[in-house]
């Protein structure tokens, strides 16, 4: 456990980093953002470079179902603590976002859903993944798979009886003090040979016990925006080698990331990778440009008439 930014308000953001290689590149591409966001809110920044329980144990699983063991973690090394926000290491964070702990309601869990309350239609955008991945990466890749279930349909298959929604478990946030112990046991309550549908994951197993066990507080899609879903979506140019080179797809991320919170590149395929691929650093959101239209955008104006002014030929 590492406190690489302390926070007097007590609320932190918390990243599991494994592995020397990951943690290079969350530093380089990610880290930076997360730490301006944290300077203008005044939140605390607390990371994992090594396994939460022994790999000896066993109940050891892979790192995505240790989240439920950072609470319990902050609990036994005595750090005061209030909320934590978990973030997967894949997230980009707009620094001027506002602040997500704004948004928690301490008696709740808050979390994001993949399925309800986006800007865009759920299965349309799936649909449009399974083509554009079958269309330009693998010809083997199958239509109609299970990128396309129902609630009904991923809930069973991991023999769960079935929730209102799925959030995307790369976010979400608690009191520590409330939620350790719960949380603790949700993760020892699994064995460690876990089969779910994404390779051993938590992601459908966490969704029914904080579903089932705690009021949810749902927070706005803005705050873990699905990068797959906005490519598919607005661009779908880039699943061409042709046309997603790293300055076009890069824009296309800022572009992303300056209209919602918190901008998550979720999964294993390639558009996945392309948050590496683009090569963006804190510079290139931190645009002039960008800078300007936000204190623009947020400033209070009153609008005068003005003399007209025509484009010169």
């Amino acid at each position: 456990m590492k406190i690489l930014i302390k926070s007097k308000n007590k609320n932190y953001l918390s990243c599991i980093v494994i592995g020397k290689n990951f943690l290079r590149q969350w530093k380089k591409y990610v880290f930076p953002s997360w730490k301006l966001y944290c300077e203008n809110h005044k939140i605390g920044l607390i990371i994992f470079t090594d396994d939460l329980v022994s790999r000896k144990n066993a109940a050891w699983k892979k790192a995505t179902w240790q989240k439920m063991l950072i609470g319990s973690a902050i609990l036994q090394k005595k750090i005061i603590v209030n909320n934590v926000c978990y973030l997967d290491a894949d997230i980009l964070i707009n620094p001027y976002a506002p602040n997500i702990f704004n948004f928690h309601i301490e008696k709740k869990i808050s979390l994001v859903s993949l399925r309800n309350r986006l800007p865009y239609d759920y299965i349309k955008t799936r649909k449009k993944i399974s083509f554009y991945r079958k269309y330009f990466y693998d010809n083997s890749y199958p239509l109609n798979s299970a990128i396309l279930f129902t609630l009904k349909q991923i809930y069973k298959y991991h023999k769960l009886p079935v929730m209102s929604d799925e959030a995307c478990m790369g976010l979400f946030i608690f009191n520590v003090k409330k939620f350790a112990s719960k949380m603790k046991s949700w993760f020892y309550k699994y064995p460690k040979n876990i089969s779910s549908i994404t390779g051993g994951g938590d992601q459908i197993h966490y969704n029914y016990e904080i579903q089932k066990n705690v009021n949810v507080n749902w927070l706005d899609y803005k705050f873990q925006c699905i990068w797959n879903y906005e490519m598919a979506n607005y661009y779908p140019f880039l699943y061409s080698k042709k046309f997603a080179n790293k300055k076009l797809v890069k824009k296309c991320i800022e572009n992303t990331l300056f209209n919602n919170f918190f901008l998550h590149f979720a999964g294993s395929w390639h558009e996945s990778n392309l948050l590496y691929h683009s090569g963006i650093k804190l510079n290139d959101i931190q645009s002039t440009t960008k800078n300007k239209l936000y204190r623009y955008l947020k400033s209070k104006v009153i609008a005068k008439p003005r003399k007209r002014i025509l484009p010169k030929n």
